[in-house]
């Protein structure tokens, strides 16, 4: 699973990266982001720009927003299975910015969990493959946006840290990622690998990020530096 990321580029470094997508003009950094959070995404609502989802997706038919606690995560799997996610694949897909993001280890004969950090080798920022939805309160309310993370087996530098990874988007297949005409599940599909491990790097980060509220550069610091 994927259950909390980084996003401390820059607004003009994003700007960098992802060409052709509206920035902020401010982005304060972040370092231990959480589900129900405010996070930054690119949906495909013809906008071209980054706006602000809640972090757990909340399906249009929910009776009860807190369902979205349950659905930070999506399996890639079975994303054109689930009720919850079945319509969001075929329709509402996003980009998840982030530039890192943790997993916790179990250690071998030890109750206790080890917080890894994993980013890419070359520091840059990335997106996740995400889907988003609106929830309406009331039929005339204002729609309360929401997304979800979509995971995938872990690559061979995963594996030895988890069972899932979130799935990473190769820059060029963005545009494909957030077409809302593409609707071909078994294209889609194909976008939905492990990520290549030989540019991604991991190390051991202090129990400091366990705690949500400490969103500091401490949480990014190797434990053993």
């Amino acid at each position: 699973m994927c259950g909390r990321f980084t996003l401390k580029t820059t607004p003009e470094t994003l700007t960098e990266t992802f060409p052709g997508f509206t920035m902020p003009d401010e982005l304060a950094p972040r370092y231990n982001i959480a589900p129900s959070q405010e996070i930054a995404v690119v949906p495909n609502n013809g906008e071209d720009k980054v706006e602000y989802f809640q972090w757990g997706l909340i399906p249009s038919w929910a009776k009860d927003p807190k369902i979205g606690n349950c659905m930070i995560n999506a399996r890639a799997e079975t994303l054109a299975e689930k009720p919850s996610f079945r319509a969001p694949y075929k329709r509402r897909r996003c980009l998840i910015l982030s530039d890192g993001f943790y997993e916790w280890r179990s250690e071998p004969d030890s109750k206790s969990k080890t917080p890894i950090y994993i980013r890419l080798k070359s520091e840059k920022p990335f997106a996740f493959a995400g889907l988003w939805e609106a929830w309406y309160p009331r039929p005339n309310d204002e729609p309360l946006h929401s997304c979800t993370i979509i995971t995938t087996r872990p690559n061979s530098l995963m594996e030895t840290i988890h069972r899932r990874m979130p799935v990473i988007l190769e820059p060029d297949t963005y545009d494909q990622w957030l077409d809302p005409q593409d609707q071909t599940a078994n294209r889609l599909d194909g976008l939905l690998k492990p990520y290549p491990p030989e540019e991604m790097m991991a190390y051991p980060v202090s129990r400091f990020v366990n705690r949500p509220s400490n969103d500091s550069p401490n949480c990014i610091v190797p434990a053993d530096g």
